[in-house]
């Protein structure tokens, strides 16, 4: 047993009259001490589900976000002008709406965007379809690279993902916890702003509840992180809602946020969200929105890329982004981007495996 990491468990798990916020750093030395197991089961079980009753605080989640910072995996810098966004995602994954994350990535690196992407396999809670099966179903298997492997095609095509499970292993040992406890502990929000990337990066990060906004505003403000995007989306991703106003946050350089919201009927789009019925229906979909067919699917394709085009400063404004999202569509680059980031990972291996 750790008696230090009892001290910190005692502050967080006192009850609701008694319990204290833990610093940032005492944050850092708590997460630090359950990712290297020098806590006992027992006191990290008790610590997950006393910070979720307490809600942890923005200073702790920079904390954690140090810590992850520290022992976690990172991309390293690619040359360019654009700092590269980075879409903090649901690890448990979407079990309603579909996702247009995959698609929205690969658009934007077709434009010289660069995006970083990072998670798991189906995990706890609600083990949802998460976004490396959606991108292996259409052919790419970021679960079989290696990170340097991953940051080749990252260089080559724009795009990086960091495969937790592979790339962390760390951060494994807590997914069973999760599992056991069945509640989402603050390490679940605290991913939706890690930044597993070296250089320059603009985050952006999905919420559901209002005061999770501000809680990422605290410690992306702490950490020095002047670029960020908040998105009220679907199932809390980052994914704009069709079905209602679309809520934005849009980071002022100072900790604070601009607020936007976006009406996807006036922009012409319906406002119905498209059902996750099946993984092979979506894609299906997928497969034919980015060769320019005209599904439902297709708006919400439109309706996100224009935002993310327009906030990357692609675009001049929402309008201009969803006809180039449209154009981009329709005359296969992004298509072609798909099969692109196919060949580069199919050689990367190759080279590789050739080496051994």
């Amino acid at each position: 047993m750790s008696n230090e990491f009892r001290n910190l468990l005692k502050k967080v798990g006192s009850g609701n009259h008694t319990s204290e916020n833990l610093s940032r750093i005492e944050a850092c030395q708590a997460t630090k001490m359950m990712l290297l197991g020098e806590a006992t089961p027992a006191q990290i079980g008790a610590f997950l589900i006393s910070q979720r009753i307490k809600r942890p605080t923005g200073e702790e989640l920079a904390g954690m976000l140090d810590a992850y910072d520290e022992l976690g995996p990172k991309l390293q810098f690619v040359s360019g002008e654009r700092p590269a966004i980075i879409l903090g995602i649901p690890y448990d994954g979407r079990t309603r709406t579909a996702p247009i994350s995959p698609v929205t990535a690969l658009l934007l690196a077709t434009v010289g965007q660069p995006v970083v992407m990072h998670g798991g396999d189906r995990l706890p809670t609600k083990y949802g379809l998460p976004i490396v099966e959606v991108f292996q179903g259409l052919g790419v298997d970021w679960k079989r690279l290696t990170l340097s492997e991953s940051q080749m095609v990252f260089e080559q095509t724009g795009i990086g993902f960091v495969y937790t499970p592979k790339h962390f292993p760390l951060n494994n040992s807590m997914w069973e916890y999760r599992e056991q406890l069945g509640k989402r502990p603050p390490f679940a929000t605290m991913e939706l702003i890690w930044c597993p990337y070296a250089g320059k990066a603009h985050v952006i990060a999905g919420f559901v509840h209002p005061p999770t906004e501000a809680m990422f505003r605290e410690a992306l403000g702490l950490r020095g992180v002047a670029q960020f995007t908040t998105v009220k989306g679907l199932e809390g991703s980052c994914d704009l809602p069709r079905d209602r106003t679309a809520i934005i946050g849009l980071s002022t350089g100072n900790s604070q946020i601009e607020r936007l919201q976006l009406a996807p009927r006036d922009y012409g789009f319906t406002s119905k969200n498209v059902s996750l019925d099946s993984t092979e229906g979506l894609l299906s979909d997928m497969r034919a929105i980015l060769l320019g067919e005209k599904l439902e699917l297709m708006e919400t394709a439109l309706w996100n890329g224009g935002f993310y085009l327009w906030r990357c400063g692609i675009c001049g404004n929402m309008q201009e982004g969803i006809a180039k999202a449209e154009e981009l569509f329709n005359c296969g680059a992004v298509a072609e981007k798909l099969q692109e980031v196919i060949r580069v990972v199919s050689s990367v291996q190759q080279t590789l495996f050739q080496h051994i």
